[in-house]
């Protein structure tokens, strides 16, 4: 790295909720109960899934992955920023903060290829079933995830290799809760440019063809189930994709608004809000709304509790 580019920062403050100091051990009981609720309700979709044979299909494997990455971005996030809300000194290193960028933007960017990856999984099931042993073989399912994880560490990469190339002269106080990517070129005393040329089209390409192809995929599934006579059928069509619907919006709204408006709209408040949506709630929603919205997880957990508490009345 040549002279002028090398960084006089060493560590960043992450000035998270400092202007609310009353609220700080209320959101540290509300975050540490959706965090614990994080890691419970994933794990156990997970594992759910791994040792109940009825779920080994291509839907099911996806799930998992998602369930995986949900339980990943949000511990790249959460316990430090738990740790920031009770601490008076609320750094990071210049190496910490690097890694909590690549690998939030890594899983988050991941998450985008995989629920397209699960439309597309819904659209072969429905519009092409006599295919679907054939294109969603367990090499092909293998494939798309690890195709998924690689663009996503990729694309992370170029971020955080173009944003820790620039200067950082002063100030080090970050106006958010973790190392975002706007919030820290912020304190770029280089021209950031290039790097928010870099940020609207990567995150734009990723989120916005990937979103095309969850629509594409579901204007095919739509019109496929709009000519299904039988009632019980289509209605049992609809309802392995309505979870997965409900999960798509909550997750590409907060992103498309977050990163694809315009630099000079960027507002920390209402970025901290949006955030803490996607970084703290939504992977704890998504167990939620795949166990309240399959009626298969909904036995096998009931299945699951009831021989636990049969095998505990013998003991």
């Amino acid at each position: 790295m040549s002279e002028e580019n090398r960084t006089a920062v060493t560590e960043f403050i992450l000035l998270g909720f400092i202007n609310h100091l009353e609220l700080e051990l209320p959101l540290f009981v509300l975050f540490l109960f959706v965090y614990v609720t994080t890691l419970v309700g994933n794990i156990g979709i997970i594992v759910l899934i791994k040792f109940n044979a009825c779920f080994h299909t291509p839907m099911y494997y996806f799930l998992s992955n998602l369930s995986f990455l949900d339980l990943s971005y949000s511990s790249t996030i959460c316990p430090k920023m738990l740790v920031n809300l009770l601490a008076q000194q609320k750094t990071i290193s210049l190496t910490g903060c690097a890694t909590q960028m690549f690998l939030f933007a890594a899983f988050a960017d991941a998450e985008c290829l995989l629920l397209a990856v699960m439309a597309y999984d819904r659209y072969v099931a429905i519009c092409h079933p006599l295919l679907y042993a054939i294109v969603m073989s367990r090499r092909a399912c293998a494939f798309m995830v690890a195709g998924a994880y690689l663009s996503g560490s990729l694309t992370s990469l170029i971020h955080v290799y173009f944003t820790f190339t620039l200067s950082f002269c002063g100030p080090n106080t970050i106006d958010h809760f973790f190392c975002d990517i706007l919030p820290v070129l912020k304190l770029s005393c280089s021209n950031t440019h290039v790097n928010e040329v870099l940020l609207f089209a990567l995150c734009g390409f990723i989120q916005t063809s990937t979103l095309l192809i969850i629509i594409a995929s579901y204007i095919c599934v739509l019109c496929t189930i709009l000519q299904i006579h039988a009632v019980e059928s289509r209605h049992k069509a609809f309802s392995t994709c309505t979870s997965h619907l409900m999960a798509v919006g909550l997750f590409y709204g907060s992103l498309l608004f977050t990163y694809l408006r315009p630099h000079s709209s960027y507002s920390p408040d209402t970025d901290k809000v949006i955030a803490v949506f996607y970084t703290v709630v939504f992977p704890m929603l998504n167990p939620l709304i795949y166990s309240l919205r399959n009626n298969e997880v909904r036995e096998a957990l009931r299945r699951s509790t009831e021989r636990k508490v049969f095998s505990q009345s013998f003991t």
